[in-house]
Order: structure tokens, then C-alpha cells, then sequence
């Protein structure tokens, strides 16, 4: 038995806040040194063993040269794992901001091994695996375009086929369809949704949209798992609690 964990999963959006009007220029250009501390001081209230970020500015001038999942792990007195969701050679890596912009994972545990995946297709391609000694997650960023997502989402499940403990699948899915969208993944893997079925978790002040998922394989029970309503991001955070067995 690998007991009892706390998960969490958040778009931050770079720190820089919700907005009730969206326009995604605003995720690339506040500075967010206010509305950051509220998403670190939030995420050591809940104290979670491992939390997945999405969209984690690295250190642009936005978090004033810092990289925010390092500045949580510090907060939280634990590690992070960071990585540019661009692949290697991409153009992308270039542009001043954009270079900055990744996901990370904050872990409790430092006995951990990380490794990164790259889809062969779309703009953000970063998969990010992080094995435990119980349960082994998975972190990704699915692209904007519901071809490409289908795509990154066949190239998933061949890179699931080959883990050999209980896991998750965590991350923001961009799925305008929600859980329609996802259900012939959810069916090939045999992989459950973590939380109850239509859970919009996007925009943060009036959820319409299932965009962020938690999945898991057998032999991971939930014994919690919510979406606390708070607007430090235009997503909502996702929490679960479960146990491996």
C-alpha cells in the first residue's frame, strides 16, 4: 500500500491573475508579483505532496526574474521540476517571454525521477513524468486546435502503455467539448476521471468549460477530489486526495 496523497493541479497562468475580461495578452504581460504570492500562500494551506503547474513563468521580467515553481517549492519547503513546454529547437525558445513560459511539478518527496516527453506535433508539446516510489504522474499541456489535441492524445496513450505502477494523468486538456471529448482516451486506457463528470473548471469567476482533468488508473482509489472556487487564475485548481493500492 503506498498511502494516503494530496494532488493539485493548476493552471496559474504565469501569476498574472484571473480578469473577468479575458484577453490572453494579460497572461503574457502583468507583472505578477501580488496575485502570485495569494497562488503560493494558497497552494501551503492546502499542503499537497505534489502539485502539477500549468503555464509557470520561468523568469521574465513578469515574476521579476524568478522562476515561480522554484519560489513555491521554496514556500512549500519541498522540490520542483520545471521544463520549457517547447521542445528543443523550437522558434518558440527565442522569444523573449515565451522562452520563460513552462510547466513544473512541486514534490514533497525528493526520491522522485522526472523525465520529459515531447509530441511529435503542435506548439505546446511538453509531457512531463514523474515516478514515485507508488505512482507515477503525468503532466501535460494539450495544444489549442481539436485536430492537434486528438493527435497529442494518440501519442499519449502509446507513451501510457509502457508504465508499469499505478498513475495519473493530470493537466489542462483545453477540451472545449469537456469529458465528450476525452472519452474514447478515457476508454483505450482504461483510465477514470477523478472528479464527477461535467466539472467546469474554466473561467475561474464562472466555470462553463471542462478544460482541467485529473485521470487514474486502476489501483488508485479517490477518496476526495474538488475544485476550491478561488480567482488567483482564470482556471480553477483541482485537489484530490487518493490512495495507492
Amino acid at each position: 500500500m503506498g498511502g494516503a496523497m494530496r494532488f493539485v493541479l493548476y493552471n496559474i497562468r504565469y501569476g498574472t491573475g484571473g480578469g473577468k475580461i479575458h484577453l490572453p495578452i494579460n497572461g503574457y504581460l502583468r507583472r505578477t508579483t501580488k496575485n502570485f504570492d495569494c497562488i503560493a500562500e494558497f497552494l501551503h494551506e492546502l499542503k499537497p505532496d505534489v502539485a502539477g503547474l500549468v503555464e509557470v513563468d520561468a523568469g521574465s521580467y513578469r515574476s521579476g526574474k524568478n522562476n515561480q515553481a522554484e519560489m513555491i517549492a521554496e514556500r512549500l519547503g519541498q522540490y520542483h521540476v520545471y521544463r520549457s513546454k517547447y521542445r528543443e529547437g523550437s522558434r518558440t525558445r527565442h522569444i523573449p517571454i515565451l522562452n520563460q513560459q513552462g510547466n513544473a511539478f512541486v514534490v514533497r518527496d525528493s526520491g522522485h525521477k522526472e523525465t520529459f516527453h515531447y509530441f511529435d506535433r503542435g506548439m505546446k508539446r511538453l509531457v512531463i513524468e514523474l515516478e514515485m516510489e507508488h505512482v507515477t504522474i503525468f503532466l501535460i499541456h494539450l495544444a489549442l486546435g481539436s485536430r492537434l489535441r486528438h493527435r497529442q492524445l494518440g501519442d499519449l496513450y502509446d507513451l501510457l502503455k509502457d508504465v508499469d505502477k499505478p498513475y495519473l494523468v493530470a493537466g489542462d486538456f483545453n477540451a472545449l467539448w469537456g469529458e465528450q471529448e476525452v472519452r474514447l482516451f478515457l476508454a483505450a486506457t482504461g483510465l477514470k476521471n477523478a472528479h464527477a463528470t461535467d466539472s467546469p473548471s474554466y473561467p475561474s469567476w464562472k466555470p462553463r468549460r471542462h478544460l482541467d482533468f485529473v485521470l487514474h488508473s486502476p489501483g488508485i482509489h479517490i477518496d476526495r477530489c474538488w475544485m476550491p472556487h478561488v480567482q488567483f487564475s482564470d482556471h480553477l485548481p483541482v485537489v484530490c486526495d487518493f490512495t495507492v493500492s
